[in-house]
C-alpha cells in the first residue's frame, strides 16, 4: 500500500472513530515512537527518517498533503502548527538516537575480523613433560606401549604382588602415605606391572610414567609429589644382556652418544638380579668433581630381571618366560638434563621460571 493510501486509510479511520485533530497528531507520534524504539542500527534509522521524513514520500508528507492543504480554511493555522511541531519532535527524537547509537559503538566498538588479532605469548611445555615426551620417544621406537595407572593403589598391587616382604622399609607408615586400611598412595608405578600382566599374555613392552607418593619432607631434592617411569619387557629368553643393551641405547639417546654407563650390583624385592645403573657425570665428563663426588658417574635408575616369584603371581611360568624392569625419577633427570638446583622450582608454578624453556 502506497504511502498517500496508508495516510488516508488513517485520517478516515481516526475521523469515522471521531478523533480530534491533535490525537489524529499523538496517534502519528505514537506510531513513530513505537518504531525508532525498535530501531537498533544506524540502517534501521536511516530507513525510520525515509519513511517519516523523506521530501516526496515521507509520512509527513503524505499528511500535509490530505490533511493541511484540504482542511477548511479556519483549521488550516493549528494543523500547520501541529505539523511543525511533530516534525521537530521527530528531528529531534532521531538525532537522539543516532548519538546513542554512537556512544554505543565508542564503549563497544565492533570487531573488524579484517585486522590481525591480538599478540598472544606463545606458552611453554613444562621441563617435566618435555622429559616424560623425550623417554617416551625413545622406548617408544624400541617397540614399548605407553601405559598409565591409578595413583591411589591397594596394598597387594603396590608391595605384595611384587615381592615385597612385610617388614620391608617402605611398606612403613614413615614412607607410605595410607588413605585407609590396605589402600594408599602408590609409591612407584611399579604396580602397573602385575596390572598389566595379570590383563595380557607375553610378549609384552610397556613403559608406564606417572606421579608417585612418599612421606617426604620437601626440600632442593626430596618432595612428597613426584614424577616416574616404570619399564618392563617380558618374552621367551630375556637376559640381563637385553636389560644393559635396552638402557645404554636408552642413555646415549637422551644425554648423547659420547654419555658412558655402568652397572652396579643392587637389591629391589621385585627383581633379581638387581643393579643400579650409573652415568657418565655431565659436569665433568667422568674426570669426577664435586657433583659427582669424584667418580666420574652419577646414580640415573634401578633395574633388575623379573624376580620369578613376581612372574608366577601373575600365573607366569618363569622357566618359560622371563623379563626385565626398570624404573627412573623424571623429576632428577629433567635437574640434570636443565641443569636446575632445586626440586622445588618445578612445583611453584613461576612464569618466570618456567619461561625458560620456551
Amino acid at each position: 500500500m502506497a504511502i498517500e493510501d496508508q495516510v488516508q486509510q488513517a485520517l478516515s479511520e481516526l475521523l469515522e472513530a471521531g478523533a480530534t485533530i491533535e490525537e489524529l497528531y499523538s496517534s502519528l507520534g505514537d506510531t513513530f515512537e513505537r518504531e525508532r524504539a525498535a530501531s537498533g542500527s544506524y540502517e534501521d534509522i536511516k530507513v525510520l527518517r525515509d519513511r517519516w521524513l523523506g521530501r516526496k514520500n515521507g509520512l509527513l508528507a503524505a499528511t500535509n498533503q490530505h490533511w493541511l492543504k484540504k482542511a477548511p480554511r479556519e483549521l488550516k493555522p493549528k494543523i500547520g502548527q501541529l505539523q511543525n511541531k511533530i516534525k521537530q519532535s521527530f528531528e529531534v527524537a532521531l538525532a537522539k538516537a543516532l548519538k546513542e547509537l554512537d556512544e554505543r559503538q565508542l564503549a563497544h566498538p565492533p570487531i573488524d575480523v579484517t585486522l590481525p588479532g591480538p599478540e598472544r605469548r606463545i606458552g611453554a611445555k613444562h621441563p617435566l613433560q618435555v622429559t616424560v615426551e623425550e623417554i617416551c620417544s625413545i622406548f617408544s621406537a624400541l617397540g614399548f606401549s605407553i601405559a598409565e595407572g591409578p595413583e591411589i593403589e591397594t596394598f597387594y598391587y603396590n608391595f605384595e604382588a611384587l615381592n615385597f616382604p612385610s617388614d620391608h622399609p617402605a611398606v612403613d607408615e614413615m614412607d607410605t602415605l595410607f588413605i585407609e586400611d590396605k589402600v594408599l598412595l602408590r609409591t612407584h608405578t611399579s604396580p602397573m606391572q602385575i596390572r598389566i600382566m595379570e590383563s595380557q599374555k607375553p610378549p609384552l613392552r610397556y613403559l608406564v610414567p606417572g606421579k608417585v607418593y612418599r612421606h617426604d619432607t620437601a626440600d632442593a631434592t626430596h618432595s612428597p609429589m613426584f614424577h616416574q617411569i616404570e619399564g618392563f619387557a617380558v618374552d621367551k629368553n630375556i637376559t640381563f644382556g637385553d636389560l644393559k643393551g635396552t638402557l645404554d641405547h636408552f642413555a646415549k639417546r637422551l644425554f648423547g652418544s659420547s654419555i658412558k654407563t655402568r652397572f652396579r650390583a643392587s637389591f629391589f624385592p621385585f627383581t633379581e638380579p638387581s643393579a643400579e645403573m650409573d652415568v657418565t657425570c655431565q659436569g665433568c665428563g667422568g674426570g669426577g668433581c664435586r657433583v659427582c663426588k669424584q667418580t666420574g658417574f652419577i646414580e640415573m635408575l634401578g633395574c633388575g630381571m623379573i624376580d620369578p616369584n613376581v612372574l608366577k603371581a601373575v600365573k607366569y611360568d618363569p622357566e618359560q618366560y622371563q623379563g626385565f624392569a626398570f624404573g627412573l625419577g623424571i623429576d632428577r633427570i629433567a635437574m640434570r638434563k636443565y641443569e636446575i638446583n632445586d626440586i622445588q622450582l618445578l612445583y611453584q608454578g613461576d612464569i618466570r621460571f618456567l619461561r625458560q624453556f620456551r
